[in-house]
């Protein structure tokens, strides 16, 4: 007996969400993306029972704007166990150890399942070293509830079912919005943390928005004279002014939208309706900006692994990695392999950074060639695995009753022809979205939402719009959802 048949009877029992029977009309599907995202965000508010008020440490701090959730709150994983399920079942799968086939129906059930039993335990597996691992989310140590004093070990545990619960929770959130929504919960919820860190950067007082910045440069309450002087031009076009980052905003902001829009379009037409016409577009990001999380969840697991060798090893070795008293890697493996975050990171010149120029220029080829190779290799898995490959498309054009006008109505032809395309502007668009992401942090953006964050942002509420336009469409001519497939 193989593994699919052992496990069947657990992943098929799975608890999932059920797929609605018949067509969700536009405003169910709005009302249901609405209502989740109201529920993230009170989610994301209810602070963890039995925490130690500000003595906590993020450990995914600098990838909040990919991993979503909330630092101290029930959210507190975020999406990170999804992401990293999905990189696991995508390996297994690019590998072909599954020996799963996702076009048959019994074995699409179990991929689902079994990618849903691994985000429960990799988010047991991610919540444990927060809770139970030296001080990153340090309890207070007794905790009295309804006439019950939980010692700190009981308080512990308490920590870990909550943080356990919301991750769990996000899990079925998503398959909410993706089964009765628009769109999908992950993306949704990347854009409500992205944009309420945007939103923050353009205008809180408290934090130096940019807006406020300028307002105080413009009524003199802040001279520039003293801004401009010396080295001070580095504080104008980074700090106070902000120059760069709204720079670099603006331009991710175009560049996204403007490649969203580049295409190849292959003719299509239908075999057994004459003047029935059509294309087939394949974008330059054909794999979209998804597959990016994979890469910057990965970095994110690898330095969470750093975070908890440094807090539990005394004598890691220094080639393993040096941590400041921030708990900041400043050399060996760790501080060569974490992103690039900030200018700070890598304006040695500035006096910002304490390591020497070549130590810098490694970390910053190291995450260049991280993010541009492993943009390429995971845009690739994403479209294997999503059926967006030239086989699945080949079969999915030949289902529809069209063909490519001049070729043979054969699947085995129409694949030749999308080989030409799909493959080359995969690996492209993967490598160019891993290029424009390094090159955000580089330079920074608003509210340090990260240029990863930021072209997720972009890129998800891009196809959100896209989405919304098709749902309207199809509602006012009920006919087109057959054509799409909805109904």
């Amino acid at each position: 007996m193989g593994w699919k048949e052992a496990a069947e009877p657990v992943l098929t029992r799975m608890p999932a969400v059920q797929r609605p029977q018949k067509h969700v009309p536009f405003k169910r599907k709005l009302a249901w993306t609405a209502g989740i995202l109201v529920l993230y965000f009170f989610l994301t508010n209810i602070a963890l029972l039995g925490l130690e008020s500000g003595e906590a440490t993020d450990l995914f701090g600098e990838f909040r704007a990919v991993l979503a959730g909330e630092h101290g709150s029930l959210m507190q994983v975020g999406i990170g166990p999804i992401v990293t399920a999905s990189i696991v079942m995508q390996l297994l799968g690019g590998a072909n150890l599954l020996g799963l086939d996702t076009n048959d129906p019994r074995d699409q059930v179990l991929y689902q399942g079994l990618q849903k039993l691994l985000v429960i335990v990799m988010t047991a597996l991610t919540a444990l070293p927060m809770v139970f691992a030296g001080g990153f989310l340090p309890p207070v140590p007794s905790l009295t509830l309804g006439g019950f004093t939980f010692d700190q070990t009981q308080v512990q545990v308490l920590m870990f079912l909550q943080i356990f619960l919301g991750g769990v929770l996000i899990l079925y959130m998503d398959e909410v919005v993706s089964k009765w929504g628009i769109g999908s919960g992950i993306g949704l919820f990347i854009i409500a943390g992205v944009s309420q860190r945007l939103v923050t950067g353009f205008i809180q007082p408290a934090t130096g928005g940019v807006f406020y910045d300028w307002y105080l440069i413009i009524t003199q309450q802040v001279e520039i004279g003293s801004l401009v002087a010396g080295d001070g031009i580095y504080t104008l076009l980074l700090e106070e002014g902000h120059i760069i980052a709204l720079i670099t905003t603006v331009l991710i902001f175009a560049i996204v939208v403007y490649a969203e829009s580049v295409r190849v379009e292959i003719p299509l037409s239908h075999a057994r309706v004459k003047g029935a016409r059509g294309r087939f577009p394949v974008k330059l990001i054909y794999a979209s900006v998804l597959p990016v999380i994979l890469v910057r969840a990965l970095q994110a697991n690898i330095q969470f692994i750093g975070q908890i060798l440094h807090s539990q090893w005394a004598g890691m070795p220094e080639v393993l990695g040096v941590y400041d008293a921030q708990g900041q890697p400043v050399s060996g493996f760790f501080y060569y392999t974490a992103p690039i975050y900030s200018p700070d990171d890598w304006m040695w010149w500035t006096g910002e950074v304490t390591q020497q120029a070549w130590m810098v220029m490694i970390r910053v080829s190291v995450d260049l060639t991280f993010m541009v190779i492993g943009g390429a290799i995971f845009a690739i898995f994403w479209v294997e695995t999503t059926n967006m490959g030239p086989d699945a498309t080949a079969r999915q054009i030949q289902n529809s009753g069209m063909q490519i006008p001049g070729f043979r109505q054969n699947v085995s032809v129409v694949e030749k022809v999308m080989q030409r395309y799909i493959p080359q502007v995969t690996v492209i668009g993967g490598a160019l979205v891993g290029l424009l992401a390094v090159w955000a942090n580089m330079l920074g953006t608003v509210g340090g939402v990260e240029g990863t964050g930021l072209l997720l942002a972009v890129s998800i509420t891009y196809k959100l719009y896209e989405e919304i336009a098709e749902e309207q469409m199809m509602e006012m001519h009920p006919m087109m959802r057959q054509m799409f497939g909805k109904e």
